[in-house]
Order: C-alpha cells, then sequence, then structure tokens
C-alpha cells in the first residue's frame, strides 16, 4: 500500500514492486567522533551503508566485567540493507577500539519511495 504523506510517498518493505530487499538500521557505538568517522567513511566507501549519521555527546550506562560504567560516547545511525549486515560487522569490529563493540540492527519497516530507490541504488 503507498500512502502519500506531505507530498512524499511512503512504501511498505514488501510492497516494493520486483524487490525482496530488506532494509536495516544499524546502531554502533564509539568512543569518539573521530573513530565514528573513520568507520562510518570505510563502510560507505565499501557500498555497506548508503549513509551514517554521527551523534556525539550521548551517555551510555552499562554493566561491563562486572562494573556499572557511565561513559559518553558516539552514536553512528547506518542506514543499508540486511544482505549487508555480517561484513558491516566484520569492518566495524576490524576497525573499532572496543573489545565488544555495539552492532544491532532493527529492521526498517517503511520509508520514502525515493529515499529506499536511493539506499538501494547507493548500495549496490
Amino acid at each position: 500500500m503507498l500512502i502519500n504523506m506531505i507530498g512524499y510517498n511512503v512504501v511498505q518493505q514488501d510492497e516494493i514492486a520486483g524487490s525482496n530487499m530488506e532494509y536495516i538500521i544499524v546502531f554502533i557505538t564509539a568512543s569518539n567522533e573521530d573513530e565514528a568517522g573513520g568507520i562510518a567513511r570505510k563502510l560507505v566507501e565499501e557500498k555497506l551503508a548508503a549513509c551514517v549519521n554521527i551523534i556525539r555527546d550521548i551517555r551510555s550506562v552499562y554493566m561491563w566485567k562486572g562494573k556499572i560504567e557511565d561513559d559518553t560516547e558516539v552514536l553512528m545511525i547506518v542506514k543499508t540493507r540486511k544482505e549487508h549486515f555480517e561484513k558491516l560487522r566484520d569492518v566495524v569490529t576490524e576497525l573499532h577500539s572496543y573489545e565488544v563493540p555495539e552492532v544491532i540492527s532493527l529492521p526498517l519497516i517503511a520509508g520514502s519511495e525515493p529515499y529506499l530507490a536511493w539506499l538501494k541504488d547507493v548500495t549496490g
């Protein structure tokens, strides 16, 4: 079903004509903006991501090795296709400074038709 919202066609993934691709959003945290920028650039260069947003100064509270940590980190929001997740995860793991980097994905349920077409084109 296509829905027109403020001049944009919005399409559910499973309704994209002739396509069985699945789009995902990947969240990755990093220790600082330089590290995030290097990872983001590599993901885009290798066409593993169409776009990476970098949000600085997030606060993360988490358990690590039996101790509660409270740190400032950077969050990367990656737009890509599910088929690229394993390779993307491997690249992040190789470049990341963390012993156990956060690399988690969520399904992209729907999006504007032009944006999803661009995402498909950019990620090959």
